[in-house]
C-alpha cells in the first residue's frame, strides 16, 4: 500500500458498465521528501505523476489515503475490471520516525 493526498475528483460522462456510479480521485502520490518534511507541512503536489484512483470509501479533498496498484487493484471486483489504482485506506495520522 502507498500513501498520498488527495488532490481533485475526476467526473466521467461514459464509462464500462461495471463502473457506472463509481467515484474518482486524483492523488498525489507521496515521496521520501513528503516525510522528511514532518507532520506539520500540510500535503501537496509530489514531483511524481499524480494518478486516477477508484474511491469507494469516500475520501475527500486533501485527505490522506491508502492506495494500492496493480492487480491487487482489481482484485475486489468480479470479473475483469479497467483500474490501475483503488482507495484502501483513509488515514487519520502518519507518524514517521526515520533511523538515525
Amino acid at each position: 500500500m502507498k500513501l498520498g493526498a488527495v488532490i481533485g475528483r475526476v467526473t466521467l460522462s461514459q464509462t464500462v458498465p461495471a463502473l457506472i456510479g463509481a467515484r474518482w480521485l486524483i492523488v498525489s502520490p507521496f515521496t521520501r521528501e513528503h516525510y522528511q518534511q514532518g507532520a506539520d507541512t500540510p500535503p501537496g503536489m509530489s514531483r511524481d505523476p499524480s494518478l486516477v484512483v477508484y474511491d469507494d470509501l469516500g475520501g475527500g479533498l486533501g485527505q490522506t489515503i491508502g492506495y494500492v496498484e496493480g492487480r491487487e487493484a482489481a482484485a475486489p471486483f468480479e470479473g475483469p475490471v479497467p483500474i490501475d489504482a483503488v482507495n484502501a485506506a483513509l488515514v487519520d495520522e502518519v507518524f514517521y520516525n526515520p533511523f538515525k
